[in-house]
């Protein structure tokens, strides 16, 4: 991310961003507004921006944008800072819907869209961080959660916002507010294509275990989707070859299969492959993971919960004909 330069000699004197936030620094200074447990609700204001600081050779300069929108990669932090400051002195609520964020003013509030899903939430930004450079925003756990994020980090869409006072008040409060309209095909299509060209995040090239839970966005529109094929949509034609290292065993007529999603790529698919011991197959564009045979239904509903436990939420029984 580029620096942002823009006006904010309040901040100077409200908050010095040597290490704090989202992800590590452990000695960091904080405001002097003192701790405020979110079960109480906490005021917005005053709003703090803060001096610059730097991670790494990048230089970070809050700034108040009222029509921030960016894209990039979201992580989970909090869990084990429960009850510790923020940036702008409330206390971390692990369970509350708030974030940690490099630029915007605290408080701020922003819509959080899910690149893989479409799925958009509101949330509190109330911290500085991640303080690392390969992401934009760290989510609280409450957060995370509401927004379907098993495993991060995860490309995402953070847009600010100006809600209702009810809903300040609700997230205040460290309650969740209802969902936004999920993101139509053709708005996601565009924010793949402009995170296509982000670095990915250190987190998730170091040990990849399994898919990556985020859009590449290089086709066409929703093709990088974890997506769920219904029967009626199943290929007639001819089956399609197996990966190289797939395993596929023979289907039965009218056999049950987990179909556990589709995939942009043959490695993503193979990883989400490994994760449920499925296979993968070339399915049109797509390549495709099911899990079965299955001869009895009570085993595929087993299958199906399995796969759904390791995070593939849209996992569903299909029939094979």
């Amino acid at each position: 991310m580029k620096s942002i330069v823009r006006g904010g000699g309040l901040a100077s004197a409200m908050l010095a961003l040597a290490a704090c936030g989202g992800l590590g620094g452990k000695d960091k200074e904080v405001a002097t507004v003192p701790p405020s447990p979110a079960s109480v609700g906490v005021p917005d204001t005053p709003s703090i921006l803060g001096a610059p600081f730097t991670i790494g050779t990048t230089t970070y300069t809050p700034a108040d944008i009222p029509d921030y929108d960016d894209v990039g990669y979201a992580s989970r932090y909090g869990a084990d800072r429960a009850g510790e400051a923020t940036a702008n002195g409330e206390s971390i609520v692990p369970s509350a819907i708030s974030a940690a964020h490099k630029t915007l003013p605290l408080p701020s509030y922003v819509e959080v869209t899910a690149l893989d899903t479409g799925r958009t939430i509101l949330v509190r930004v109330n911290d500085r961080g991640p303080m690392v450079n390969d992401q934009l925003i760290a989510l609280s756990h409450g957060a995370a959660d509401q927004l379907g994020l098993k495993d991060g980090p995860v490309a995402v869409r953070v847009r600010r916002t100006n809600p209702p006072a009810a809903e300040r008040a609700q997230l205040r409060a460290g309650r969740a507010v209802p969902e936004r309209i999920a993101t139509p095909d053709s708005l996601l299509a565009i924010l793949r294509r402009k995170a296509k060209d982000l670095p990915v995040p250190a987190a998730l090239t170091a040990q990849p275990t399994g898919p990556v839970p985020t859009a590449s966005a290089g086709s066409a529109p929703g093709s990088d989707r974890l997506v769920i094929e219904s029967d009626e949509k199943k290929p007639t034609t001819t089956s399609p070859p197996p990966a190289a290292t797939a395993k596929p065993a023979a289907p039965s007529s009218g056999a049950l299969f987990v179909q556990v999603g589709a995939f942009s790529t043959q490695a993503r698919a193979e990883a989400a492959a490994k994760m449920v011991g499925g296979t993968a197959s070339k399915a049109g564009t797509l390549w495709r993971v099911r899990t079965g045979p299955f001869g009895e239904k009570a085993k595929a509903d087993a299958a199906l919960a399995a796969a759904r436990a390791k995070g593939f939420r849209d996992a569903t029984v299909v029939r094979d004909r």
